[in-house]
């Protein structure tokens, strides 16, 4: 069969080029060939551990080349891919290796001591950390870089990312091969990506965004990556000078836009500056123009689709606006039974096109649930569609909190916050802050036992089963929560009541 395994079109290394330099990371820069090597021999080691086109290939690891050569080494060999948040409790992760039944995990040396502190099972583990020590860089440094890429077809899995539900169960969203190869092709066209750009990369790579959307790019053109652990304003305003683009949360253009340091001068180089994940504010952009000379091109995504639209390179970038759908792609604004809205009328944003995932792993009833039978995705978002076709997004269906970036959901922090004892009952929702988006707010209803409940003790003892984004930034203590005739929580009074965040 034709292979059409992601890998080829993201290698690392051509005959010509291959010694310049694609990575710089802590001061140390990465050659082509270097990123090359490490892929193919970390692919070499998972294939002489038995592992198979099919097999999943869990990964929580901090950020770094080797976490990028890891990636590339499982799309090599025709693995799975399955991303974790480095901030996952030993809990949290357990649910998801029970889920995916993973071949091997690849873990930090201390995430993998407190997974083994647990007693439950494990697949075979391999350690990584930042600096390139642990076992999998021990043992695959030993071997011959693997150079055979393994045949896959576009409808392959290449990778597993799970993106929870409101009812708090993981949903793992199983992307193909063709899925992200069409994404990179599309997104390096719309926004003409090439060997001469520079990113500044301070995305987590086990997000579809950091992955998926930029670091894909990159390797794809062959630009180089100033490959930066995490973000911080000190560190993005030194390279600036020395970059051509940036891909952001509105969190982190916030952060920047406080910092005085950013400047037209600081941004003289830079052709693009692109944000994703969570909606920018009008004023944001606004201010970020004035400062730099820049309008921030916004765009639209999910992990389920990757790209769903993006505001042109060249042209009107509309403030709350997020653009046209991309070239193949179809939106449309639906009603509940899926029938198109008239223009510029709120609906149920659906999307149909090669980046639409594959389904729910090993979910078929939801998966079904969410897709229409003419193949469109209900995506969850309210928006409209105008009749020249750029889509406006007004709110999100689902109940969900995208605090700086990352999806938070309501129901799983309320299950942890109500085993806390004393807590009767939680409620958490999402309100405006000016540096996430929106912050985290649980108010808790207390039990005959709670009279003494102390909000920080709460806080830490959630901290035991939450990842830090998904904490609460505030907590607040009720002994009666405001229900209605029904018993439903009235969250919307909650919103009114505890609006600053």
């Amino acid at each position: 069969m034709t292979c059409e395994n992601l890998y080829r079109l993201l290698d690392p290394s051509v005959a010509a080029d291959s010694a310049t330099v694609l990575l710089t990371a802590d001061g140390t820069a990465w050659s082509r060939a270097d990123l090359r090597a490490a892929a193919g021999r970390m692919a070499a080691l998972l294939a002489a551990a038995g592992i198979a086109p099919g097999d999943r290939v869990a990964v929580q690891v901090e950020k770094s080349p080797q976490a990028l050569g890891l990636y590339l080494a499982c799309l090599k060999i025709g693995a799975v891919f399955l991303p974790l948040n480095p901030g996952y409790t030993p809990r949290e992760v357990q649910a998801f290796l029970e889920d995916a039944e993973p071949a091997v995990l690849v873990a930090g040396v201390a995430a993998a001591q407190a997974l083994a502190a647990t007693g439950k099972s494990l697949p075979r583990l391999f350690t990584l950390d930042p600096d390139g020590t642990g076992t999998l860089a021990a043992e695959s440094a030993r071997l011959a870089p693997r150079t055979e890429v393994t045949p896959r077809a576009a409808d392959d899995l290449a990778a597993i990312l799970y993106t929870s539900g409101t009812t708090g169960r993981a949903k793992g969203a199983m992307i193909s091969h063709g899925n992200l190869a069409f994404t990179t092709r599309t997104l390096n066209d719309l926004w003409c990506i090439t060997a001469s750009d520079v990113l500044l990369h301070v995305l987590p790579v086990f997000h579809a965004h950091g992955l998926f959307v930029a670091a894909q790019s990159a390797l794809a053109a062959g630009a180089v990556m100033h490959f930066l652990p995490k973000f911080t304003p000190e560190a993005v305003l030194d390279l600036l000078p020395r970059a051509t683009l940036f891909m952001g949360v509105p969190t982190l253009y916030a952060r920047l836009l406080a910092d005085p340091r950013l400047t037209r001068e600081a941004c003289a180089g830079m052709r693009l500056f692109t944000c994703g994940s969570a909606p920018l504010s009008g004023e944001m952009l606004g201010a970020f123009a004035a400062r730099t000379g820049h309008t921030i091109l916004e765009r639209y995504g999910m992990t389920e689709t990757a790209i769903i639209a993006s505001n042109p390179l060249d042209g009107a970038r509309v403030a709350g606006s997020v653009g046209y759908a991309l070239p193949g792609v179809d939106v449309r604004a639906a009603d509940g039974e899926g029938r198109p809205v008239p223009a510029g009328e709120v609906g149920g944003i659906e999307i149909r096109g090669p980046n639409l995932f594959k389904g729910y792993w090993r979910m078929p009833e939801r998966t079904a649930a969410e897709m229409r039978p003419d193949g469109f995705f209900i995506t969850g978002d309210l928006g409209r569609r105008d009749a020249d076709g750029r889509i406006t997004l007004v709110g999100r269906s689902k109940d969900l909190i995208i605090s700086g970036g990352y999806n938070v959901y309501p129901s799983e922090v309320e299950g942890v916050l109500a085993r806390i004892p004393g807590v009767r009952e939680a409620a958490v929702v999402g309100v405006p802050h000016a540096d996430f988006g929106e912050g985290v707010i649980a108010v808790i209803e207390r039990g005959p036992e709670g009279a003494g409940l102390d909000a920080v003790a709460v806080t830490d003892a959630a901290a035991r089963d939450l990842a830090r984004y998904k904490l609460p930034r505030r907590l607040e203590v009720m002994n009666v929560l405001p229900r209605n005739a029904t018993g439903k929580v009235l969250k919307f009074e909650l919103r009114k009541t505890f609006g600053g965040a």
